[in-house]
Order: C-alpha cells, then sequence, then structure tokens
C-alpha cells in the first residue's frame, strides 16, 4: 500500500508518499517547503501570503514527493499510488483550502480514494513514523500500548488527549488562551528576537539562568488539566518594561535576554509536564506521547522524559523524531494509514464534498 499525503495546514507546503507492507513504515519521501523567511519579515504568518505561496509550490512539491516512485512521467508515477490523504484541518482555511482542493482533484483524475486528516491526529501518529520500524525484529509499535495520553503542543494548539484505541480521542486538558508555541512567539516579539520564536528563545535559553526571575505558572495548581499561557507572556512583557526602566538600556544586554529566556522556558515546561504528570496519575495510561512543533524544544524532552521516568515505572514515553514534530506530510499519511485500517475513508461522493475546516476538533 502507497499513500500520497498533503499537508497545508499554515504556511508549511508538505507532501510525502509512504509506503505500509505488513504493518511496516516505509517512508519513500517527505518534502517540506518551508516559508520561514518569507514571514520572518513580519514577525508572524500572513494567511494570505502563506496561500499564496502554497498555490505557487504545492505541484512542484508533490512531484517532487512522487520521484522515486516507478514511471517516465508524473501521470505514470503516480499511478502507483493506492491512497491519498489530506489534511482537512484545523488551520488557516486559505491554506487548508489549497490543498484540500489539490487532492480532491488528484482523487477524481487518479480515481483513487481520499483520506481527510485531523491534523492533530497527525502530530500524534508522527510518534509511529519511527514506532512502525522494524528493531532486532520487533516493531517498535508494539510497545505503544493503550490506553494513551499525548501531548500535543504546537503554534495553534495546546491539548491532553486521553486515546483508548486507535482513532478514539477524548481531549481532556487544553488552553484556556494563547497556545504555548503561540506563546513563544509573542515573548520572542516583545524581545525583538525575530521569528520563529520557539528555536531562537530555547537558543537563548541554553546559555542563561533559568533561576533569574520567578515568573509565574499559571494554573499549575488548579484541579484540571487546562492551560493557560497569556499571562506568563504578559509577565515577560512587564518584566522586560521593568528591567529596561530601572537600568541603563545597556545593561539589558543578550545575558539578561538569555536569562529571561530560560526562565520563561522553564516555567512553560513546568507547567506542561505537571499537568501532564497529574493527568496519567488519573488516567493510568500505559504510554505517554508527545507531538506537535513545541515537541522539538531539547530541554522539554529531557524533563519530560526524566520527570515520567521518575513518577512512573510502568508507563513508556514516545517523542517523535525532530523532522517530524513541526507540520509535515509524514505524519499525515501515517495517520492515514490507521483511518485506512480501520475503514473510515470517504465515498466518491462525500469525496467531492469534502471542504476544509479550520475549527476540526479531534
Amino acid at each position: 500500500m502507497k499513500i500520497l499525503a498533503i499537508e497545508t495546514s499554515c504556511d508549511e507546503t508538505a507532501a510525502a508518499v509512504l509506503e505500509v507492507n505488513r504493518g511496516r513504515f516505509n517512508l519513500l519521501s517527505n518534502i517540506v517547503s518551508s516559508q520561514i523567511k518569507i514571514h520572518s519579515k513580519y514577525g508572524g504568518i500572513i494567511p494570505e501570503v502563506a496561500a499564496r505561496k502554497q498555490l505557487e509550490v504545492i505541484i512542484p512539491v508533490i512531484e517532487k514527493s512522487v520521484e522515486i516512485l516507478p514511471g517516465t512521467s508524473i501521470k505514470s508515477k503516480l499511478k502507483n499510488i493506492d491512497y491519498l490523504a489530506v489534511t482537512q484541518g484545523p488551520g488557516l482555511i486559505t491554506s487548508l483550502t489549497v490543498g484540500v482542493e489539490t487532492a480532491k482533484t488528484l482523487s477524481v483524475v487518479l480515481n483513487k480514494p481520499l483520506i481527510p486528516v485531523n491534523h492533530l491526529a497527525g502530530h500524534i501518529y508522527a510518534n509511529y513514523l519511527t514506532g512502525y520500524l522494524s528493531v532486532n525484529g520487533q516493531r517498535l509499535a508494539n510497545r505503544i500500548k493503550f490506553p494513551v495520553l499525548c501531548l500535543v503542543i504546537s503554534g495553534g494548539h495546546t491539548l491532553l488527549v486521553l486515546m483508548k484505541d486507535y482513532l478514539e480521542y477524548q481531549v481532556v486538558g487544553e488552553t484556556q488562551d494563547d497556545a504555548v508555541g503561540e506563546a513563544f512567539d509573542k515573548v520572542a516579539k516583545i524581545l525583538n528576537l525575530g521569528y520563529p520564536g520557539g528555536p531562537i528563545i530555547s537558543k537563548m535559553a541554553s546559555q542563561g539562568d533559568s533561576c533569574k526571575f520567578n515568573l509565574p505558572r499559571p494554573m499549575i495548581n488548579q484541579n484540571n488539566f487546562n492551560f493557560s499561557f497569556s499571562g506568563l507572556k504578559t509577565a515577560v512583557l512587564y518584566l522586560t518594561k521593568e528591567l529596561k526602566s530601572n537600568s541603563r538600556v545597556k545593561q539589558f544586554n543578550n545575558e539578561t535576554i538569555s536569562n529571561i529566556c530560560a526562565s520563561f522556558q522553564q516555567a512553560v515546561i513546568d507547567v506542561l509536564i505537571t499537568k501532564t504528570i497529574k493527568a496519567a496519575k488519573k488516567y493510568n495510561p500505559k504510554t505517554i506521547l508527545l507531538g506537535g512543533g513545541v515537541a522539538a524544544n531539547l530541554e522539554l524532552r529531557r524533563q519530560l522524559q526524566e520527570k515520567t521516568k521518575k513518577e512512573f515505572s510502568n508507563i513508556k514515553i514516545f517523542m517523535p523524531e525532530l523532522k517530524f514534530a513541526g507540520d509535515n506530510a509524514a505524519m499525515i499519511a501515517a495517520a492515514a494509514y490507521f483511518q485506512i485500517k480501520h475503514k473510515t475513508q470517504l465515498t466518491k461522493r462525500k469525496t467531492r464534498s469534502l471542504s476544509a475546516d479550520p475549527n476540526l476538533t479531534l
């Protein structure tokens, strides 16, 4: 089985071909066209700009993704595909529409089934891109046991999701305001560090003292699994203004900024890990999964692994490879496989009426 997947939920334009043979994954291609350089000029994503660029590059990206397939032309190569998959939502409506309409057209022209995929499910199943590889004769995915608790953290979402089986999602906690990735971007803007904020803050934080500034941990002691990062971002804003007003400008140097970044990052990590551990104690999962663009934060990965092992001797924790943490089409293909396996694909009639859904929920 070969699945061609398309992902255009935000500013990335991605396509991937995933081959599945007897339950084992073989990722043939995973092409991502980034727009970071374009949007860094604006300090954030401009939806109309993102969609226009995606219109320009989506066909070349798809063509590049199928180059590895047999055939002398793109048309002949596409005939090797058994299924198409596309991100239906959530995301930016203009960007999602580019991917959905392209996938629908290919589905009709090639007469291939189309699988609509929830972007958040993609981040969850990104863990299986490594998990379904054979290691010493054993599939790692066999070690991912249900129930599963998933911490999904990205620029637009912060969720704790309980899964009792494949395709069964129960959101047990979510952000009440800013997503964690959004908070990183806003703090980077406050500190004039550029965009995107996550990698920059992470780099600055590695050179700073996380105990230097006592920043708040919003909702960390509340008896629920929800998150809030707006107040933390505001605390950084007030701290920055205070430091600049109470000292000479030259004293607000890279060392101070690194300390702010480290203190902010640690506050975020403390909230994320505390809430995850609390949820794990209530729901008793056998596995914890991490997913989303912020899952690439190395300090978060290290501390989550360390503290989870300390709290639970019987819970396994899995994290996606760094290349699969951000938006990519390989994760959409992986999620589509499980939908195919559990027979949730669309009929031809429903395929033609499929539309992008920016507010799609799990």
